[in-house]
């Protein structure tokens, strides 16, 4: 009886797609080129998997939701260059000067092989301490101790470690395509809305879609009505960058090094960032952005009081890179003063064998 409702629901489904000209994902592996795509709420259980897992492009896939950079999609995106403005998206290599987290500093030696005619870099670095993609090794769904489709710790590092889910992957795949700002921390000033960025603010969906609203975007996917399309690319400015650069470094570093929860007026790490609700969970899925990021050190508000964090979600369960501490202040600048917020956006993930994350190298072009 199951298999015969299953049958006939694709029938229907198949005759959806030829009457409105749409392509529908049904059938694991998922086709990258579809045009429509379950939403959070109708995804299908995957044996063996967490639920609510989206490790729907095949046994084999390390790459997730940059399955959805297709060509057509990069090609679509680069009509986003107009100006031909580069706009780097980068911190320098040492900022902050402090790493939270207990993340090592920023160390750069020069080498001299010839006095005075030829000279090398030496680099010692933590590539989460600074401007970073988190890849699909880095935070794993913690009930069932699974990264991003079924990679495991043993995967990882130890005697039967492999390259599954490894940074290399995104770099021979590569990252391009339309991405969106939505500059929360401008909408903010703007509405009279008063917070700190080293502490503790999540910005819910509702707030989002008010500051969309008000850069004249319906933050909505396209499906539902709205501006956003399936591979889209969103970046969320909350101000952390901001914060750094009016603060003085003792400020910074303490902020930095604080220790504990950060909860119930304990000190600890804090900082604003997207909230952990139920409608910004259906949002991040069901837009299909290609990655998220944000000039945050942790994109989500930190710490969370939910049982979840938004990064088990993003990385573990759906496959989707996720950005922190990018410098959005520049780009935050240009879209206003041209009032567009769409844009073409490229990055250069490191290409590691085995890597857990890599520095973005991104660039925003308008």
């Amino acid at each position: 009886m199951a298999e015969q409702k299953s049958t006939a629901n694709q029938r229907l489904t198949q005759i959806k797609d030829f009457l409105t000209m749409n392509k529908t994902a049904t059938t694991i592996p998922w086709d990258p080129e579809c045009t429509k795509f379950p939403t959070r709420k109708e995804l299908a259980e995957i044996p063996g998997a967490p639920k609510e897992a989206a490790w729907v492009w095949g046994d084999n896939d390390n790459i997730g939701r940059l399955n959805l950079l297709t060509p057509s999609r990069v090609a679509a995106a680069a009509k986003e260059i107009r100006t031909g403005e580069i706009v780097p998206l980068n911190l320098p290599l040492d900022t902050p000067t402090q790493p939270a987290f207990g993340r090592e500093t920023f160390k750069h030696e020069i080498k001299q092989l010839t006095e005075n005619l030829v000279y090398d870099d030496l680099y010692t670095m933590n590539t989460q301490s600074g401007t970073q993609w988190d890849g699909f090794r880095h935070f794993a769904h913690l009930a069932s101790g699974s990264f991003y489709n079924g990679t495991k710790g043993s995967d990882i590092i130890g005697p039967a470690a492999n390259h599954k889910s490894s940074m290399h992957h995104w770099a021979e795949h590569g990252i391009a395509g339309r991405g969106v700002l939505l500059d929360y921390r401008g909408y903010a000033h703007k509405k009279g809305i008063n917070y700190d960025p080293y502490d503790y603010y999540p910005i819910s969906w509702e707030e989002l879609y008010q500051c969309g609203k008000d850069q004249g975007i319906d933050i909505r996917p396209a499906a539902q009505g709205g501006d956003i399309k399936i591979g889209d690319m969103l970046f969320i400015r909350s101000g952390w960058k901001e914060a750094y650069d009016s603060s003085s470094p003792e400020v910074n570093a303490r902020v930095a090094l604080r220790h504990g929860s950060g909860k119930d007026g304990e000190d600890g790490f804090r900082y604003a960032g997207v909230s952990q609700e139920q409608k910004i969970l259906d949002w991040l899925h069901d837009c299909y952005f290609a990655t998220v990021a944000g000039d945050a050190p942790a994109f989500e508000a930190w710490p969370t009081h939910e049982d979840y964090h938004l990064h088990e979600y993003i990385l573990a369960l759906w496959g989707m890179p996720l950005g922190e501490m990018l410098d959005l202040e520049k780009l935050a600048q240009k879209c206003r003063e041209q009032n567009r917020w769409f844009f073409f956006f490229s990055s250069a993930p490191a290409n590691c064998p085995g890597g857990v994350s890599s520095h973005v190298n991104g660039n925003a072009i308008l």
